[in-house]
């Protein structure tokens, strides 16, 4: 089995030179019907990749002169017909941590956005990242290496001050120029972030300590039904999370729906900026 390196990527963890990725998207992961695209491919070597615990991580199958085609499995499971598929070709059987093939995985999907999706216009003021940070640092101080999910991360300003605090970072949009400007400028890292339709989170995260929700809204009534699925979603995979809105209306909508989950809130006003982070919630879900 192959030796891994801090960050490999894909190809490199199944020791290859060039992998193509089934799936169009990170977001189309947790899709059977991509499983068919592998099993038309016409391959004659295969190799499975396992976690630590033996369970499947991706299959890959050799496709043509130097190009394997892989499936990821690590967000569904592999359908038996694929694995009699690779056992018919005499696969080989490859190991890698979870979490190592989870972050190349995010890297593959987050690299294409940057070389093809055209960064936003970049509005972010320059003093704002301060603000958020004496905001973060005040609330939770240091991370040392906490997991904190970046929720609705838009361009990573909210990433690049947590992982200057010390935490590991968690990050996901749905807005693909949103994070090919958080790429171009450095705010995001391609391994760290996902494009996903936050409202099904929980299809494509686990639970992490604590979350953060940086600059929620507006919300209005023609739009609060996403935003309370938002703010679910994040409570519900995090133990604390700390959302921040720019109207006290706003922050009563959160407080709310953040209740009705299970948390205990606390609503405080942020005068170091009066225009996005106005108003704190901090939230801490209760466990049954």
């Amino acid at each position: 089995m192959p030796m891994s390196r801090n960050h490999p990527s894909v190809a490199e963890i199944f020791g290859v030179d060039t992998v193509d990725l089934i799936e169009p998207s990170f977001a189309d992961l947790i899709d059977d019907r991509f499983t068919a695209l592998l099993l038309e491919c016409p391959g004659d070597q295969a190799r499975l990749l396992v976690d630590e615990e033996s369970d499947p991580l991706a299959i890959a199958v050799h496709s043509g002169k130097d190009r394997w085609s892989a499936g990821c499995y690590h967000l569904r499971q592999p359908t038996a017909s694929l694995i009699s598929f690779f056992e018919d070709l005499g696969g080989d059987i490859y190991q890698e941590d979870r979490p190592v093939w989870e972050e190349a995985v995010r890297e593959y999907y987050s690299l294409r956005i940057a070389a093809e999706v055209t960064p936003a216009f970049e509005d972010l003021n320059p003093e704002r990242r301060t603000m958020v940070r004496e905001l973060l640092e005040g609330a939770w101080g240091p991370g040392d290496g906490t997991t904190c999910l970046d929720f609705c991360c838009g361009s990573g300003l909210g990433s690049a001050v947590l992982r200057d605090l010390g935490y590991r970072v968690l990050a996901c949009d749905i807005d693909c120029s949103l994070l090919s400007l958080g790429f171009s400028t450095g705010r995001l890292v391609p391994r760290e972030t996902m494009c996903i339709d936050a409202q099904c989170a929980r299809h494509y995260i686990e639970p992490v300590a604590i979350g953060l929700g940086l600059m929620f809204g507006e919300i209005n009534d023609f739009n609060a039904d996403v935003w309370e699925v938002l703010t679910r979603e994040l409570v519900m995979l995090t133990d604390r999370c700390l959302i921040t809105v720019g109207k006290e209306e706003e922050a009563c909508r959160i407080t709310a729906w953040a209740q009705e989950s299970g948390c205990d809130v606390d609503v405080s006003e942020n005068t170091r900026d009066p225009i996005y982070d106005r108003w704190i919630c901090t939230m801490t879900r209760n466990h049954p």
